[in-house]
């Protein structure tokens, strides 16, 4: 049997999302079918909507998501019906060679983020006849969703939805690109290109683990002054006005680390980094775009500078989605704060462009049901 879901879809790039109702499949082995009620609006789904990012059309969006496990198909253990859970848009099978050596974010369960196809090599949604994949194996643009058991992850019932639907993917990976991924440790100076809603949670990450400087550059006012409120310590319009505070304030040993998190990555913002660190600095990238790192091997060799590549902050989702709530609960990571506007479903297309127009850090679509 199927059900009818209500859903954001793309049929093809360039194409705006498209509110319709769509066909979803009952869960099979292994998977559970959720009940969404939040959703948050990703850079990555617009990459994908614009046709920066490749993805099989046509796709169901969303893989920022949190909500009640709905049912579940056979030998699902992880969760049962009635769960509140997140979604991890990386799944974390547990026993892969990455996730059994704590590479959760590697998992080999994630080969088909950019398919939405199920190991079976079947889909879950249908729209006449057609098959769509969600975003991420996942579709949080949907009012429901079948996902694999390996994508949910408990959560406590006291968090609101929109609340868990943030550590889905935007706050772990900015957070985890400067605790993990960079590995700032205190007393450093750092760097961050870009201050939306994964860029802000590397501010947050930066200074809970201990950065005297978190000098963020960001073109849009209300992003500076929002990157102050998650723990910023110096904001700059420019790079080369953020480049001279850098040189200033160490004495021209330059910063420890920078995290390129920028809405849309380029060459420009790579040679801003790369330039901005000091000996042994390290270079952080987490956007997504058409960047290449090109620089003198002399600039990396001389200096010993490092360029790491980070997804999902280098966390582990089993891990460290439950650690974030944790800390959120405690007053030591806001969340709260990062959700600007709330949307409906049918309000997705004004929300993905209040994000580009810089009003926002993070929208959030509040399902209806």
């Amino acid at each position: 049997m199927s059900m009818t879901t209500r859903a954001a879809i793309c049929r093809e790039p360039g194409r705006p999302w498209e509110i319709t109702d769509i066909e979803l499949d009952e869960p099979k082995a292994n998977e559970v079918r959720i009940k969404f009620f939040a959703a948050g609006l990703c850079h990555s789904d617009d990459h994908i909507q614009k046709g920066d990012a490749r993805m099989r059309f046509p796709v169901v969006g969303g893989h920022e998501g949190a909500g009640v496990v709905d049912a579940v198909g056979e030998g699902v253990t992880r969760v049962a019906v009635g769960d509140h859970v997140v979604c991890s848009f990386i799944p974390a099978c547990g026993s892969c060679r990455y996730c059994s050596t704590a590479r959760q974010n590697l998992c080999d369960s994630g080969k088909n983020a950019s398919t939405g196809e199920f190991p079976d090599g079947t889909f879950r949604f249908h729209l006449d006849g057609e098959d769509l994949g969600g975003l991420c194996v996942l579709g949080t643009f949907s009012q429901y969703a079948v996902v694999s058991e390996f994508s949910v992850i408990p959560m406590p019932e006291d968090i609101p939805f929109e609340i868990a639907a943030l550590v889905s993917c935007g706050v772990p990976t900015g957070w985890g690109s400067a605790v993990y991924a960079a590995g700032v440790r205190p007393g450093q100076t750092v760097v961050i290109y870009g201050a939306g809603g994964v860029g802000s949670n590397a501010v947050q990450g930066a200074r809970y683990a201990g950065a005297k400087n978190v000098v963020v550059v960001d073109p849009v006012e209300f992003k500076r002054e929002m990157a102050k409120v998650f723990g910023a310590t110096h904001a700059f319009a420019d790079a080369q006005s953020a480049h001279e505070f850098v040189v200033e304030t160490t004495w021209g040993e330059l910063a420890d680390h920078a995290i390129i998190t920028v809405g849309v990555l380029h060459d420009e913002v790579i040679d801003h980094a790369i330039k901005v660190v000091g000996k042994s600095g390290q270079v952080t990238i987490t956007a997504v775009g058409n960047g290449s790192v090109v620089a003198p091997s002399g600039m990396l060799i001389g200096y010993q500078r490092r360029v790491q590549g980070a997804i999902f902050g280098a966390c582990n989702p089993l891990f460290d989605v439950p650690r974030l709530l944790g800390l959120y609960r405690s007053g030591d990571l806001k969340l709260d704060e990062l959700i600007t506007r709330k949307y409906r479903l049918d309000e997705v297309n004004q929300g993905y462009q209040d994000m580009l127009d810089g009003n926002n850090v993070r929208g959030m679509i509040i399902h209806e049901h």
